[in-house]
């Protein structure tokens, strides 16, 4: 299996408005990579098509598998999805929630075990939200429903991760923290991740590869320092941007201010 997700002409379409047009690319084994793009550039389009949550033309695959085929328990079972506006019962409680993400592995009475609740346990504990798994979804702030849902797609244990924009609610420290532990389990259980990001600097540090998408085509991809240059990025995000290294190496993007 040469990779794990591949896109082949792949077009999302909404009426005449094609959001991504005959896109081809593909994931490596283990890779983290991230799409960056400005708004509309058609990343959650893209997104959506390995969860075969929008229509496509092409193909898409992930291992051996062409997405368009496969029975919704089993494609569960090889790709976890966050999605930017997940839904969140406001009177389920914390743990339940969690649970839900074991649902492709259960048997035919649809019964949690001791070990998927352990599992969902040390999800909880590793995103800090195991002091809170009787409270009710309804009593969560905004960062603590995001670690939430990224909990629960991790307890799916599936070897692909698909995540749209999973910090953007988080706090500075809790984003990185988030992204720290999705790195851990990735490089620990050999999962492969496919992220939309906009903090292009947390793109740059956690991503290997990046593809920057304008108008729904490929417009650059590469290793982080390839693909965030100033040039690239002021040419694509309509500002100025500066691009900085830090004292250990990673790369900074700042944009700057039009007027003083």
């Amino acid at each position: 299996m040469s990779d794990v997700i591949g896109f082949e002409e792949v077009t999302v379409s909404y009426g005449s408005v094609a959001a991504v047009s005959a896109l081809s690319e593909q994931i490596d084994p283990g890779e983290w990579v991230g799409l960056i793009g400005p708004n509309g550039a058609g990343k959650t389009s893209l997104l959506r098509s390995v969860v075969r949550l929008v229509p496509h033309d092409g193909r898409v695959t992930v291992g051996d598998d062409v997405v368009a085929s496969l029975a919704p328990k089993r494609l569960a079972r090889l790709v976890a999805y966050v999605p930017q506006e997940p839904e969140l019962p406001p009177g389920m409680t914390v743990g339940d929630y969690v649970l839900l993400g074991r649902t492709p592995h259960l048997g035919y009475l649809g019964f949690e075990g001791a070990g998927d609740r352990a599992v969902c346990g040390e999800l909880l504990e590793g995103l800090e939200l195991g002091s809170m798994a009787t409270r009710r979804l309804g009593t969560l702030s905004g960062g603590e429903l995001q670690r939430l849902v990224l909990a629960r797609a991790l307890a799916q244990e599936a070897p692909v991760l698909v995540l749209d924009e999973p910090t953007s609610a988080l706090d500075l420290g809790h984003r990185v923290h988030a992204l720290e532990l999705v790195d851990e389990l990735r490089r620990a259980r050999g999962l492969t991740v496919l992220s939309a990001m906009h903090d292009l600097t947390l793109a740059g540090q956690f991503a290997d590869r990046l593809i920057l998408l304008a108008q729904g085509r490929v417009a650059a991809v590469g290793k982080p320092d390839e693909v965030l240059t100033e040039q690239t990025l002021s040419a694509h995000f309509a500002t100025s941007v500066r691009v900085l290294r830090t004292a250990d190496g990673q790369l900074v993007v700042a944009p700057e201010r039009r007027t003083p």
